[in-house]
């Protein structure tokens, strides 16, 4: 399911197709192999704030949040988890890395949907960043978060050189 917050939408809801992004977040979780469902709020900076502060004890905005089910196993309504998307954020990094903002909503939904499925890319060797990069070039997506903190990530596009989401 995609929640989109009514700011949100009245800002950037031309950009932001939701019955796309549910099609590509079903596809997703099935891709990832996660047995329940997911939830996606599309939120701003000062939300997603507020959830990173309560959540991960930090408090600054971040573009993807992972908040993974107390009780995936419940046979009566499995749920994966929770998904928030600093959109706000989406679009400063999708100018930054000149793509689309609903392909950077795309790369965060896989991300995050990755980490749901218990991938940890500050802990593991590797595992997670092979999975996010096989699974960006299965669904066409550009660079992956991981891949553009690494020094061999793609270069940022030079000001001139920018799209607008």
């Amino acid at each position: 399911m995609i929640l989109i917050e009514p700011t949100i939408q009245a800002s950037f809801g031309r950009a932001l197709r939701q019955r796309t992004l549910a099609v590509f977040l079903k596809e997703a979780a099935r891709a990832v192999g996660l047995a329940g469902g997911v939830s996606v709020l599309l939120t701003g900076d000062e939300h997603i704030r507020r959830l990173n502060r309560v959540y991960r004890g930090k408090n600054k905005a971040t573009d993807v949040l992972s908040l993974p089910a107390a009780d995936p196993a419940n046979e009566h309504a499995p749920v994966a988890g929770d998904l928030a998307v600093s959109v706000e954020t989406a679009v400063r990094q999708a100018v930054e890395f000149g793509h689309p903002l609903a392909t950077e909503v795309q790369i965060l939904v896989l991300h995050g949907l990755l980490h749901l499925g218990g991938y940890d890319h500050e802990t593991d060797e590797g595992q997670m960043a092979r999975k996010e990069t096989a699974l960006r070039k299965r669904f066409g997506l550009e660079w992956g978060l991981i891949e553009r903190s690494t020094a061999a990530g793609p270069k940022r596009r030079s000001p001139g050189r920018r799209r607008k989401p």
